[in-house]
């Protein structure tokens, strides 16, 4: 199997890609995911009717900053129009790709009859991709799920549709909207999208290890495979997975200094970005996921105690004391001197 993909003119080195998610993407995790090894990052999911109107925090999650190898900005909406101006502003602004949402579940979306509402209206959904593909030269691609319900699982038919009117790749989440995050992804579901077309597909959901992409691959037929919750505190896991797959050598999740440094890194671009205070807001959920994620403290109830207590500094230069104490407490004495300090990445430029 091909070591990358190729999407329009377009050529990801890889086959693990980040979803798009609200709240996590942001531009500080985009740079950090891509540093660490990570192929494609999306952006947030973007309001396409918010986008035209350049509203500063729609803006702010489209922000593509600098030295990114690809920028995914992915739109979300259900006017034909807006979103086939939201996917010009994009490609303006430097998108490499244009993704559609067909597959967000969340009521606040579904609810305007956005996100995987569209697969309950798929003659609406091909409108919008048509007039997304003819506004834009960039290639476009569609995240979707399996359909509305396991009454109406229509992914196969929708991808066919899609591929027609122009869309260079789908990407596929193994559940119906109506599942929400319920149960397991169905990877063999998505191998009958993949019988249907020709164009990429990409299969999403439940891949957290490297047997998950494995056998995902392998029940799907897919293309390539997309992360989402998984990258929680492990926003090294595509490049992870991705050393896996190419089989070369048995990958090794970080060590106790490297991870610590990437909080770090990440805690310090965050408030590069958003300023104080709400920097240090923005990070918090990512700095909870990092402590879950840390296989220290040991004890489940001391891991969320150090959660709770950390999670509530308001001085960033005290969320670092703490970490690196943290780490220091909870680590063999052989690798105590190592966290004595919390240790630096180079400066991270986020414009």
């Amino acid at each position: 199997m091909s070591k990358s993909l190729t999407i329009g003119d377009v050529t990801v080195p890889g086959r693990v890609l980040m979803a798009p998610m609200t709240g996590v993407t942001d531009l500080p995790f985009r740079i950090l995911a891509s540093k660490l090894g990570a192929a494609y990052v999306a952006t947030e999911m973007v309001a396409a009717k918010e986008l035209a109107r350049a509203r500063p925090d729609v803006a702010r999650r489209a922000a593509v900053g600098a030295g990114l190898p690809l920028t995914v900005i992915q739109l979300v909406g259900r006017d034909p129009g807006q979103m086939a101006e939201g996917a010009r502003m994009a490609e303006q602004a430097g998108a490499d790709i244009v993704d559609l949402n067909f597959g967000c579940p969340a009521k606040e979306v579904t609810g305007s009859a956005a996100g995987s509402a569209l697969m309950r209206t798929p003659d609406l959904a091909c409108r919008i991709m048509e007039a997304v593909v003819g506004a834009t030269g960039r290639p476009v691609t569609v995240k979707m799920r399996l359909g509305w319900d396991d009454d109406s699982r229509n992914a196969a038919d929708l991808a066919t549709r899609a591929e027609a009117l122009g869309v260079k790749a789908v990407t596929v989440h193994g559940r119906t909207r109506q599942q929400f995050y319920t149960g397991r992804a169905d990877w063999d579901a998505v191998g009958a999208v993949k019988a249907a077309v020709r164009i990429p597909v990409i299969v999403n959901g439940d891949i957290v290890t490297p047997e998950d992409a494995r056998t995902a691959l392998e029940r799907s037929g897919a293309d390539g495979l997309m992360l989402g919750r998984g990258v929680y505190g492990r926003p090294w896991l595509a490049a992870h997975l991705e050393q896996a797959l190419s089989g070369a050598t048995a990958p090794q999740e970080p060590g106790p200094e490297a991870r610590l440094a990437i909080v770090i890194d990440h805690l310090r671009a965050s408030i590069d970005f958003y300023g104080l205070p709400l920097g240090l807001k923005m990070f918090r959920k990512h700095l909870g996921w990092y402590i879950e994620q840390a296989p220290w403290p040991a004890d489940p109830q001391h891991r969320r105690q150090a959660k709770a207590r950390i999670c509530r500094l308001d001085d960033p230069a005290a969320v670092e004391q703490e970490m690196a104490g943290l780490w220091r407490r909870n680590l063999p004495g052989d690798l105590n001197s190592a966290v004595e300090t919390p240790p630096q990445f180079a400066d991270t430029a986020v414009a």
